[in-house]
């Protein structure tokens, strides 16, 4: 590991031999300087512990046992950080060999912004998968011109609510003025919305986010038809996580006719067809106590 490292590249694998490769080739093909690769596996059964030793001369490895989740994961990668930035990388991403010198020189030269992404396409280069993270004054949670064709108009840069994690670049002052005791991405979510919650949190402490479009890198979207049940639950559940976390009391109020209606029938129709929604709502309600905890821990430093 580079001890000089100014950038820490971390990637959370579990079953990902498929694509594991293209992507950390992908990395040490960056024109960036100054890299440190840490990379946590969660358990794989597939051979990806095998393919990541191949490399254990250009990564640190962290080896889990079983599948603690993309957020424990991360979070153990961060806390043996050195860089002054951190992007955190999907394993099923393929940076173009410019990707992290644009986000760095972004947040060099803006120094109110602390987070920032690069345009995400899929494998086909020419459909885009997102520029950045958006909610909805009504709460609902979008990637920005998600399945829309790549065009002149996303060439310029905007302020976005937040980075998707799948390959978003955080300043080392973000994540520390942020963090709940060790943790920067809230383990309690497992995976998914945890980089909505992130932003919102550094959003109430003054920081910016912003899209960077010179950065570009392509995603195969390794898990968009598996364990789907199992990721409507998450969803479901980390979305009220993240609301219970963040959203002002009189914001939530107002919103809550639109949630009733948007959120009522989609839950009774999951409920038929999803196992796990049952378990959603009763780790809404058993996690209330320490969810306030941590909303109180987050506040910005004027209220």
């Amino acid at each position: 590991m580079d001890k000089m490292a100014q950038i820490s590249v971390v990637i959370v694998t579990w079953n990902a031999k498929r694509f594991a490769a293209d992507c950390l080739e992908s990395v040490f093909s960056q024109t960036a300087e100054g890299l440190e690769v840490i990379v946590v596996d969660n358990g794989s059964t597939d051979g990806t512990p095998e393919l990541l030793k191949a490399y254990s001369s250009r990564i640190r490895l962290i080896e889990n046992r079983e599948n603690k989740g993309f957020c424990y994961a991360n979070n153990q990668a961060i806390k043996i950080a050195k860089g002054r930035y951190a992007l955190t990388l999907n394993s099923d991403m393929v940076l173009d060999k410019n990707y992290i010198f644009y986000l760095k020189e972004y947040l060099c030269e803006n120094p109110k912004v602390g987070m920032v992404q690069g345009k995400f396409l899929r494998m086909d280069k020419s459909t885009i998968d997102g520029l950045g993270l958006r909610l909805s004054p009504l709460l609902r949670l979008f990637n920005i011109a998600e399945g829309k064709k790549d065009s002149p108009k996303f060439n310029n840069s905007f302020e976005i609510f937040g980075p998707c994690a799948a390959a978003a670049m955080y300043r080392k002052e973000l994540m520390d003025d942020i963090k709940v005791g060790d943790e920067f991405f809230d383990d309690r979510f497992f995976f998914l919305v945890e980089d909505f919650d992130v932003a919102w949190r550094a959003r109430k402490k003054g920081w910016k986010a912003m899209y960077v479009p010179g950065a570009v890198c392509y995603h195969y979207r390794q898990s968009s038809e598996h364990h789907s049940a199992f990721k409507q639950y998450l969803s479901f559940r980390n979305r009220y996580f993240m609301l219970i976390k963040n959203e002002s009391p009189a914001a939530f109020i107002l919103a809550l006719p639109f949630l009733l209606c948007y959120d009522l029938p989609r839950f009774v129709f999951l409920l038929i067809k999803n196992p796990y929604l049952p378990k959603a709502i009763s780790e809404i309600y058993s996690y209330l106590p320490e969810l306030l905890q941590r909303r109180r821990g987050t506040k910005e430093e004027n209220a």
